[in-house]
């Protein structure tokens, strides 16, 4: 792993080049479908895998619990067994922020029964042609498990947990 594999800024650039900014109003509409997926894939109308088509193939995502998937296919399968067992579930979108081609996204985890959301923010970094390069979910995975305990949510199905061997940043 190089040094610039977790600097999505400097994947963005051509050998010293400045970095290339997107048109905003393309970033917004990659934010706007990623966001449609995601609402479809909360109300189990798709699998959560389906967000790929907003995804580079060589995409990097971080999640504080699961740790680092690099590429497409192991994209996937991350989304695939995180999400297992968490029907029910709502994760609202607060707002977003866009600066050049990085975004912020305000979530939060909203679990049936809590009494108050785990918040949530997504960093995102825009690769062009509809496509993120880069995710990062920031969110306090103790408060998660805190609030998980307290509203007595059950899984609806067996839930798959973090690997043991998952790579860190």
């Amino acid at each position: 792993m190089s040094p610039n594999d977790n600097n999505p800024t400097a994947q963005n650039q051509n050998a010293g080049d400045d970095p290339v900014v997107f048109d905003r109003a393309e970033i917004s509409a990659t934010i706007e479908r990623y966001l449609q997926l995601r609402r479809a894939a909360i109300a189990g109308e798709i699998q959560w895998s389906e967000l790929k088509e907003v995804f580079t193939d060589d995409v990097v995502f971080v999640d504080s619990m699961w740790g680092r998937h690099q590429g497409v296919d192991n994209l996937v399968k991350f989304l695939d067994d995180s999400m297992k067992g968490l029907q029910g579930w709502d994760f609202p979108h607060f707002w977003e922020a866009i600066d050049g081609n990085r975004v912020f996204l305000r979530w939060s985890n909203r679990i049936p029964g809590a009494g108050e959301d785990n918040m949530g923010l997504s960093i995102l970094e825009y690769a062009g042609d509809g496509k993120f390069s880069y995710e990062e979910d920031l969110y306090s995975e103790s408060h998660l498990m805190k609030v998980m305990k307290q509203s007595g949510w059950r899984p609806s199905e067996p839930m798959m947990v973090p690997p043991a061997d998952r790579e860190w940043v």
